[in-house]
Parts: structure tokens; sequence; C-alpha cells
């Protein structure tokens, strides 16, 4: 696993969590839904202030304002890795294209992350702990010389 964390350049992330349990959980406007027990992963751009490293020490901080989907799932599942690329182009639909061809991926919400985009959703679940570094590889293949990073947080 690298080890370095992002900086302030703009790029896209993808959080990986895991849930413990089969649970219902209210998002927001988006409505309540069921989510099973897994492994779930989030992708998303930051090509803002701050870049990959302000959303990503949003996202993991504790306390945090609900605004996006993504902060009420925060608030049951655990972020145990993040994957990012630091470069100025929005590749979260291209990286959620990606894994939602990977066997045994799904998208429980629909338009979960997707609110700007015509995407299915943002979010995908799978059943078994997806292997980090196999995870960086797929993503980097949206875009010819694309580095993707990998942070494990905790298991």
């Amino acid at each position: 696993m690298q080890s370095d964390m992002p900086t302030r350049e703009p790029g896209t992330y993808c959080l990986v969590l895991r849930l413990d349990g089969d649970q219902r959980i209210a998002l927001g406007r988006l409505g309540s839904f069921w989510f099973l027990g897994g492994w779930y992963l989030y992708l998303g751009s930051a090509l803002g202030p701050g870049g990959v490293r302000g959303r990503l020490r949003r996202y993991l901080r504790a306390e945090r304002q609900r605004h996006w989907h993504m902060d009420y799932l925060l608030d049951h599942a655990q972020v145990v890795g993040v994957l990012w690329a630091e470069q100025p182009e929005r590749l979260e639909c291209a990286w959620a294209a990606q894994l939602r061809g990977w066997p045994g991926a799904r998208v429980p919400v629909p338009g979960f992350g997707a609110s700007d985009c015509r995407c299915p959703g943002h979010l995908i679940h799978f059943a078994a702990e997806p292997n980090l570094e196999a995870l960086a590889g797929a993503l980097a293949t949206v875009r010819q010389g694309l580095k993707v990073k990998v942070q494990q947080l905790a298991s």
C-alpha cells in the first residue's frame, strides 16, 4: 500500500466503506433505503478549493454537516480506505462505470451521488471485500497515464 496522502490538487476519489449488518438508512431528500452489510465504494470528484485533500478530510471528520448523500451514509458506515487521482478532469462517472462492470457489483440506491450527471449512481455495493490494489489498477485504466494512489485506513 502506498502511504502518501492527497494534496490540495483537484482530482477524483473513491471512498471504501464497510457497513456491518443490514440497515435501513435515511439519506435526506433522497429517501430511506435498505442497505445490505458489506463493502461500498463511493466515487466522487473534488475540483474546487482544497482539492482531494479537503474533500477527504471533510468526509473523515467525525462531526460534519449533512450536505451530500454520502454524509448520511457515513453516520452508519466506516471508511476503511481511500483511492484518488490528482488531475483536473472529473472522472467519477468513468470510475463508477468501470466498477459497475465488476462481478458482484450492484448499485444499491439509484442516483446516489449522481445528482449532477446521468449515471445510475456513484455508490456501488460488493458483498466481498475488494482488493485495494486491484481496484486502483482498474480505476487507472480509464485514462492513459492515470496514477491512482491508495491509502488503507482501517480494516
